[in-house]
């Protein structure tokens, strides 16, 4: 992959289940609250759990539903990019 752009195909392409796709939202959606939980209170420790959460459901998504490896154990900046990408394409209803 050359650019994001070709990332992002690649990914849409990795995520075509829409379960898998909510799994990666709700995990996303935590992964929001933690981070706002982090900063109004400073309990860094809390951190530990922003991957937990955001990975653990997208992972559960791609082995369980999708049936292939996750995108971020190759491309991991692009992965989270495009993670947020869709999130925030789910939220205005473009996914």
């Amino acid at each position: 992959m050359k650019t994001f752009d070709d990332f992002w195909s690649f990914y849409l392409q990795e995520h075509a289940d829409p379960h898998n796709r909510r799994l990666h939202f709700i995990g996303t959606s935590i992964v929001h609250v933690i981070l706002f939980y982090v900063f109004a209170t400073a309990e860094f420790k809390a951190l530990f759990l922003v991957p937990v959460f955001g990975y653990g459901f997208a992972w559960i998504g791609h082995y369980a539903l999708e049936k292939n490896t996750p995108a971020t154990f190759k491309y991991p900046l692009w992965s989270l990019m495009a993670d947020f990408k869709m999130f925030y394409m789910m939220l205005r209803k473009k996914i």
